[in-house]
């Protein structure tokens, strides 16, 4: 069986010591850009490598024209998979903290990659540990893989694309920031609050249960369903602060039995990097 979405805790133990599964340690703070090596440091899923959002699943990020956490090239994909010793057979399991963010870039980066064989870890290291499962500290690297990529077109929208379809009604751009961010409250990670004008808000802590396990499909395809009002997967796009948090709404789209959508890798952090640029505050209009 292939895992594709989320995986459990239990069903990735189950595969702990499989060969061709491949653990990888994704945490990371947008506000302390090494908190997460240290934390795998202190103690990960055994036999997991550590990638580094902005030094191993981003590309360079410039001043004044790209967002804070740009996609790799491909060329700069592949690389970053061989490392973390991923071939076209692996199964690969990509888990962070908790709420599954910042392990859905690498699982959006695979599945432009063509690579359907990647889940995240629903509830993260927390979860992890709360269930008593094994943990290892130190710093481990797995044999380099051997990976062939088939990138998929239209997966990614850039900033002009998404200047025009922001006017265009048969578009939903959906902006997956907590409400706060979205309204430009509480702003403490880019420079200028408020979000894309014409984008509307899907929060998504929303898709997250008390438990910090994911609500279950059913909710998940409710809550897509009212904020894409009947448009189809082709015209829906997730955006967010720097595009990693529109990769997880793209995972939670498929696991909700929906197709693949569209998200604006730059996000709001490469639209305020012009100036010039109209920024919206508030509520959904």
């Amino acid at each position: 069986m292939n895992f594709e979405t989320l995986i459990s805790c239990a069903d990735a133990h189950a595969h702990l010591a499989d060969p061709d599964w491949v653990f990888v340690d994704s945490r990371y703070s947008l506000t302390d850009s090494s908190q997460g090596e240290r934390d795998y440091q202190a103690g990960h899923i055994p036999g997991a490598d550590y990638a580094h959002l902005g030094h191993d699943l981003s590309g360079p990020a410039i001043p004044g024209k790209t967002g804070r956490h740009p996609i790799p090239d491909e060329a700069g994909c592949v690389a970053a998979f061989e490392k973390l010793g991923i071939t076209n057979a692996s199964q690969v399991v990509s888990y962070d903290a908790n709420n599954g963010v910042m392990a859905s870039r690498l699982w959006w980066l695979l599945r432009w990659a063509g690579h359907t064989k990647v889940a995240v870890l629903d509830g993260g290291f927390g979860h992890w540990e709360k269930a008593g499962l094994p943990t290892r500290p130190g710093t481990e690297v797995r044999a380099r893989g051997s990976f062939t990529p088939h990138f998929v077109s239209g997966l990614n929208v850039d900033l002009a694309m998404v200047d025009k379809l922001r006017h265009d009604p048969v578009y939903a751009l959906l902006d997956v920031r907590t409400a706060d961010r979205y309204r430009g409250e509480n702003e403490t990670i880019d420079a200028v609050g408020g979000h894309i004008p014409g984008s509307r808000n899907l929060p998504f802590n929303q898709h997250l249960g008390a438990d910090g396990l994911h609500v279950a499909p059913d909710t998940l395809l409710a809550q897509f369903a009212e904020a894409e009002d009947g448009r189809d997967a082709d015209h829906v796009v997730f955006s967010c602060g720097s595009g990693v948090t529109a990769a997880h709404a793209a995972m939670l789209h498929l696991h909700a039995g929906l197709a693949m959508p569209k998200i604006y890798a730059g996000s709001f952090s490469e639209w305020i990097a012009d100036p010039s640029r109209r920024v919206a505050t508030g509520p959904n209009p």
